[in-house]
């Protein structure tokens, strides 16, 4: 979730798409015609760095696709890990997961994300996650996730948002400091996900902590295999009702 880089060195990371546009060229990625455009959307809990610490994002599409359920992954990011074949096919590495980013440098970088690609559903990953361990302001932690959420909606009035009420570091990180911020924002992200709801697009706030704990981790934040299983077993609880067929 996080890795302590300078801000402007963040900001530049969700800019400039991670400076990875020289190594990857985003105009080679084929437009998505899938009627489920997932966006992974986040930090390093996103972005994982195998062999160190996993994403949810393998174990979730892998639960996807034994599901039967027609979907893309979309993201200017390509995950450079290596990945097993899953039943002969081969595992979707777009996302849009960008480590050591706080909600102020995802915010910044919606405009570009956004432009290079709509989602038709957003899992929104640990929100002020970065911004706990950093300690920085809740309350612009709060505005920054409304303003993400804001920004999804106008891009794509339909679109669903699952956002999570966080799973917790491991227990000698959770200061109590950043126990307050984490359970503020737990119960604050229900009431972003009410208040942001409209008649067109669903914001569910899904929770990640009850049952999770310190087997999950593969380090002070980020999840082993165990811990990135139940994120995307949570996720796809949700997620199965709300694909398009």
């Amino acid at each position: 979730m996080i890795k302590h880089l300078s801000t402007l060195l963040l900001a530049s990371l969700i800019l400039l798409s991670c400076n990875k546009e020289d190594d990857q060229d985003l105009s080679q990625k084929p437009v998505s015609n899938s009627i489920n455009k997932i966006m992974p959307l986040g930090a390093s809990r996103v972005e994982g760095a195998r062999p160190e610490f996993e994403s949810y994002r393998f174990e979730l599409w892998k639960d996807l696709k034994d599901g039967g359920h027609a979907f893309d992954f979309i993201g200017m990011q390509t995950d450079e890990s290596s990945y097993p074949a899953h039943n002969g096919n081969n595992f979707d590495l777009d996302h849009e997961g960008y480590s050591g980013a706080t909600s102020g440098d995802l915010l910044d970088g919606m405009t570009s994300i956004l432009q290079f690609s709509t989602p038709d559903i957003v899992l929104f990953s640990s929100p002020g996650g970065n911004d706990a361990l950093e300690g920085m302001s809740y309350s612009n932690a709060v505005s920054n996730i409304n303003a993400i959420i804001d920004a999804l909606q106008q891009a794509n009035p339909n679109v669903t948002i699952i956002i999570e009420q966080m799973a917790p570091a491991k227990s000698p990180t959770m200061t109590p400091e950043l126990s307050s911020f984490l359970s503020r924002i737990q119960a604050e992200v229900l009431q972003i996900a009410s208040a942001q709801t409209t008649s067109n697009s669903k914001v569910i706030a899904v929770d990640m902590f009850t049952g999770f704990n310190d087997s999950h981790l593969a380090d002070d934040v980020h999840y082993n295999q165990a811990g990135a299983a139940f994120i995307a077993q949570r996720y796809y609880a949700v997620l199965q009702n709300e694909l398009q067929d």
